[in-house]
């Protein structure tokens, strides 16, 4: 009676690894002569907006690695698998894509205008320029910094803006000369450091449009309506692009001012919000 039990046993046993052989749910590895490793390049993306096409490619199931200062993406998977990968890599690393629009930031911008020559009475800056004031005075020959105008921008990661505002009058004798201000700012990522959070900027274009009068000055001081409204226009800015940290004060550079002793000075600062 033993030997039919044990027979049976050693059926039943055999029975039950075939069916797991055959499951369905049991997927082959493929060959290793099937596997292909591939570079997919990244020309668009950066930053967070790099990471999260990356992390979207996790839904392939296949091995890859990524480096977002390289902008580069490695692959090893099948032909078909690294084809389908890098149809969605072409797709979203392109300007305007969703993928490209990211994080919301707050910008402030505060344009200062710098003289050479000693202030009769100096104005007081705001307690966070003050810094940046000081700076300029130790590395440039102003001695006289003020506060010309502030302009806060909401922007977003990945999104290019453009935007124009009037500034307060150069010329104070010339009512209809207004001065302008045109930006336009293209924040290509948020790039995240060992010593903080950075904003990378593709394009940071800043004009102005500043008025100063052309009429005589024995004219200006009289009192004649028509030659009060003698002026023309200089055009001046500045077109700069890189790595900005976000709450810092950083200085964009110098813009030339209306003649030989003053400056524009353009300073911002950033907050990234969540």
């Amino acid at each position: 009676m033993r030997m039919p039990i044990f027979i049976m046993s050693v059926a039943l046993a055999a029975g039950l690894a075939t069916a797991q052989e055959q499951s369905p749910q049991a997927k082959p590895e493929p060959k290793a002569e099937n596997l292909e490793a591939t570079i997919i390049p990244v020309k668009t993306l950066s930053g967070d907006s790099f990471r999260r096409l990356a992390n979207l490619l996790g839904v392939f199931g296949a091995r890859y690695a990524y480096d977002d200062k390289l902008r580069t993406i490695v692959v090893y998977a099948p032909k078909d698998v690294v084809a389908q990968m890098r149809r969605v890599v072409e797709e979203l690393d392109r300007p305007g894509s969703e993928a490209a629009i990211g994080r919301n930031i707050e910008m402030t911008l505060s344009f200062l205008r710098c003289s050479t020559k000693e202030p009769q009475m100096p104005a007081a800056l705001p307690p966070d320029l003050e810094p940046v004031a000081r700076q300029l005075r130790a590395v440039t020959q102003c001695k006289d910094v003020q506060l010309w105008d502030t302009v806060p921008l909401r922007l977003q990661e990945g999104k290019n803006t453009e935007q124009e505002s009037r500034l307060p009058s150069t010329i104070s004798d010339v009512p209809s000369a207004v001065a302008t201000v045109q930006l336009g700012i293209q924040p290509e990522a948020v790039i995240r450091k060992e010593s903080g959070t950075y904003v990378r900027f593709e394009r940071l274009r800043i004009n102005f449009r500043l008025p100063y009068s052309t009429a005589p000055k024995q004219s200006q001081e009289g009192a004649s309506p028509l030659v009060s409204t003698q002026f023309q226009v200089m055009n001046v800015g500045l077109t700069t692009s890189g790595d900005f940290k976000e709450g810092q004060k950083s200085v964009l550079g110098k813009i030339s001012g209306l003649d030989d002793d003053t400056s524009i000075f353009v300073a911002i600062s950033l907050k990234v919000l969540d």
